[in-house]
């Protein structure tokens, strides 16, 4: 690794890497090695284990002094987070679950505009599905601000985002106790607290679809439900603050209608529940990915909950791509 002085960059900030880790000793190696590839730039790299009785600690130890190792059992993602936000060092923070990792370069392309006045710098995301083997990039769309980000769920997954260290600190850091959308519910607050967001094309994190069990992919009624609160939250502190368009109420009723789809694979009953809420409180837009032409149709002819259950039926007979 460069030191800071020898940094064609530069003299730039020192960054902490922040890994919180609950039993994800078969990925810890991968992310620690990741981060540990980082050129450029001066780092420091803590291991937050949190209640963990797998490998993960001897995983951990391997890397000898590069690696400072915190145990303790704190058992909540966003408080073993918030422990090695209290611990670091470092003039910007950057999260890395421990199964996931980063891409090479990905801290130095965006340390890049540190020194301008922002609190949050932050890129796209690799999403690599372990079991295809499959890889996707995932971008903000084009032309669009942190608020409209935010509302399509695009601002920004946690290894994507770089931030400065006293700014999350300045708003509390993480949300402990919150199961699920819980980079959602900080880079909320973040804007509400009017911190400054930066995005970057270049590399950034990686992140693994390995499993079924991961909080936010066992429980959907579960994501359901704080997301819809989070959007719902956001949008009323949109219209307080005087900053509410036509165009987020457009944006927050097509992610609540996303929601409700998501939900009909679990209940269709509670999904047309859910939906009829949100039709009321003017938060319900039928577009985009989930809606294809002959869904929307269905469901202006038979209604929302018959046109999920004729779906259900139909992919039966097709792959379902398209309903």
């Amino acid at each position: 690794m460069l030191s800071t002085a020898q940094s064609p960059l530069g003299r730039l900030p020192k960054v902490s890497v922040v890994i919180p880790c609950h039993n994800s000793g078969q990925w810890l190696g991968a992310a620690i090695q990741s981060a540990l590839d980082q050129s450029e730039i001066e780092l420091e790299i803590l291991v937050v284990l949190d209640n963990s009785n797998d490998n993960s600690r001897a995983v951990a130890e391997f890397y000898g002094a590069a690696v400072r190792v915190l145990a303790g059992d704190w058992r909540n993602g966003n408080a073993a987070r918030n422990h090695g936000l209290a611990t670091a060092t470092g003039e910007w923070i950057q999260f890395l679950d421990a199964d996931d990792f980063l891409q090479p370069g990905k801290i130095a392309s965006q340390m890049i505009v540190c020194h301008e006045e922002l609190d949050v710098i932050y890129s796209g995301l690799l999403v690599r599905e372990e079991r295809s083997g499959r890889e996707s990039i995932t971008c903000p769309t084009p032309g669009s601000g942190a608020i409209e980000q935010w509302l399509r769920w695009e601002l920004c997954q946690t290894g994507a985002a770089l931030w400065n260290a006293d700014a999350l600190r300045s708003i509390g850091g993480w949300k402990e106790g919150l199961a699920c959308c819980q980079d959602n519910e900080l880079t909320m607050r973040a804007l509400m607290r009017g911190l400054r967001f930066r995005y970057l094309e270049g590399p950034s994190a990686g992140y693994r679809i390995w499993s079924e069990e991961t909080v936010c992919r066992r429980d959907p009624r579960r994501v359901v439900t704080q997301k819809a609160e989070l959007i719902d939250q956001f949008v009323a502190w949109l219209k307080e603050s005087g900053f509410l368009r036509d165009h987020h109420l457009e944006i927050a009723g097509q992610a609540c209608f996303e929601l409700s789809r998501t939900l009909a694979r679990v209940s269709i009953p509670e999904a047309a529940g859910y939906a009829r809420a949100r039709m009321e409180a003017g938060l319900f837009r039928m577009e985009g990915p989930a809606a294809p032409t002959r869904f929307v149709q269905m469901a202006r002819l038979l209604g929302y909950k018959n046109a999920e259950y004729l779906a259900r039926w139909l992919r039966g007979f097709t792959s379902g791509q398209s309903l």
